[in-house]
């Protein structure tokens, strides 16, 4: 039973990571095999689009990797190439933000497997007022930005907000 519940797990989380969704502030590597002069790396810009070679603007906010693969392959074999082939890697995400009882609230790179109690430590700890069980976090995904009870083992992703409130003796 034990085994079954960990191997459930794994399968969420490797899901999770697995439909990451690019948005303004990533910087991800396009390789069109065969033709350097179509490949580089990339960021995608406040609009979350990217400038690429030859076809110009492709939107990227949203789309997943495999997605935004697709969508410059098809840009490209109608007019300009015959078989594409694509590839996007990620780089660097976009980073996630720290704000309210921290040493030093701002802006931070997210790196894979993030969480609370990382992004708390990347902050300079917490201040001598935090209220170390009222945090909070606005996922970059959640589109009505509500705030959702976090702890020190929530996984942070890129553009995250955690906020970390003053606490009252």
């Amino acid at each position: 039973m034990l085994i079954l519940l960990l191997a459930s797990i794994a399968v969420t989380a490797g899901a999770e990571e697995a439909e990451y969704r690019l948005g303004a502030g990533d910087r991800v590597k396009i390789t069109v095999f065969g033709h350097d002069d179509l490949s580089g790396e990339f960021e995608i810009d406040s609009a979350g689009r990217l400038s690429l070679p030859l076809i110009k603007l492709v939107q990227a906010a949203g789309l997943t990797e495999e997605e935004l693969e697709e969508a410059i392959t098809r840009k490209l074999k109608p007019d300009y190439l015959v078989n594409p082939k694509v590839s996007v890697d990620i780089l660097t995400y976009r980073p996630f933000y720290i704000i309210g009882e921290v040493k030093n609230p701002g802006s931070y790179p997210y790196t894979s497997g993030m969480t609370v109690v990382n992004a708390v430590a990347l902050g300079g700890g917490y201040t001598y007022r935090a209220k170390k069980n009222g945090i909070t976090v606005i996922r970059a995904n959640d589109p009505e930005r509500k705030k959702i009870k976090a702890d020190h083992n929530t996984r942070i992703y890129p553009g995250d907000i955690i906020e970390v409130p003053e606490r009252w003796f």
